[in-house]
Order: structure tokens, then C-alpha cells, then sequence
């Protein structure tokens, strides 16, 4: 963070509030030209300040209205081997390597509870898998967000 100045920061905190904000509208609201907002959105993109441009899509109704949280552990050798394989779950919508006694956190969509148990089962057929442990989302309470670190400094 020591590399973004007191206008990066500004800068990002208006993208926070507004991801689809133009350049012109984030020009407006900080007060500044519109080839400095793009070339600081430039250099900021550049730095690998921006993690995705997708577009986060609610999988309720494609027909997955559950979310769960599995917590899922590997043998070692066969660490990478099985998130290659666990990434082939189309239910996988992502994954964090953990440190401790879980090796993998997995978050899937599903339909229902029995395609949980059915998307469960998948990741227990993977090769290396030993157990798992699964955990319904009751709901999102804090989204990601940075605009609190970034107001921050």
C-alpha cells in the first residue's frame, strides 16, 4: 500500500463506492482532469491494484439459491492434483489454500440440499481428499470490501 499516494487512494475509494464509475464521473468527483483519472487508472491497473473486471453474477436465479462453505482436507503430495480436480466442479465457485488442520475452503452454490450432498460427494471422490466438512451460508453479512482499510490510511 506504501506504493499508492493520498490520490490512488482517493481514487480507489471512488472506485470502491462505484465500480462502474467512468472516468469522466470519477474526474467530476475528485476534482481532477480526465487524462490524469486515466492515466492513474492506468498505472493503477498496471501495479495489479484491479484483482478481476468481472462482474459478480447471483447464482439465486440461475437456480442456486445455497451457498456452502467446505472446508475439505488433502493428503500433501496431492495438494495441487486435487484442486485441479476440485476446480472441475462447475458448483466451485472458488477456493482458499488454508494454513492449519484445513487444507482447502471451498465455496460452492448449489440447489438444494440434496445437491449439496451430491456436490460433497464429488469432492470426496477427488483423489487425495480425506474428509470434508460442510457449512450452509446463512447469508452474507460483511461483502468484500477495502473502503474501510483505504479510508484508513
Amino acid at each position: 500500500m506504501s506504493s499508492y499516494d493520498a490520490l490512488d487512494r482517493e481514487l480507489l475509494v471512488a472506485l470502491a463506492d462505484d465500480p462502474r464509475a467512468t472516468v469522466v464521473a470519477l474526474a467530476d468527483r475528485l476534482g481532477l482532469s480526465r487524462n490524469t483519472v486515466q492515466a492513474r487508472m492506468s498505472r493503477l491497473e498496471a501495479s495489479g491494484a484491479f484483482l478481476s473486471f468481472a462482474r459478480s453474477i447471483d447464482p439465486g436465479p440461475l437456480g442456486f439459491p445455497l451457498e456452502a462453505f467446505v472446508s475439505v482436507h488433502v493428503q500433501q503430495k496431492r495438494l495441487s492434483a486435487a484442486v485441479a480436480e476440485i476446480a472441475e466442479i462447475p458448483e466451485v465457485t472458488q477456493a482458499h489454500g488454508l494454513s492449519g488442520p484445513v487444507d482447502l475452503l471451498v465455496r460452492v452454490v448449489c440447489r438444494d440440499a440434496h445437491d449439496l450432498f451430491r456436490i460433497d460427494g464429488r469432492i470426496l471422490a477427488v483423489e487425495g481428499v480425506e474428509r470434508t466438512e460442510t457449512a450452509l451460508s446463512m447469508g452474507e453479512l460483511i461483502p468484500y470490501r477495502l473502503a474501510p482499510l483505504l479510508a484508513e490510511r
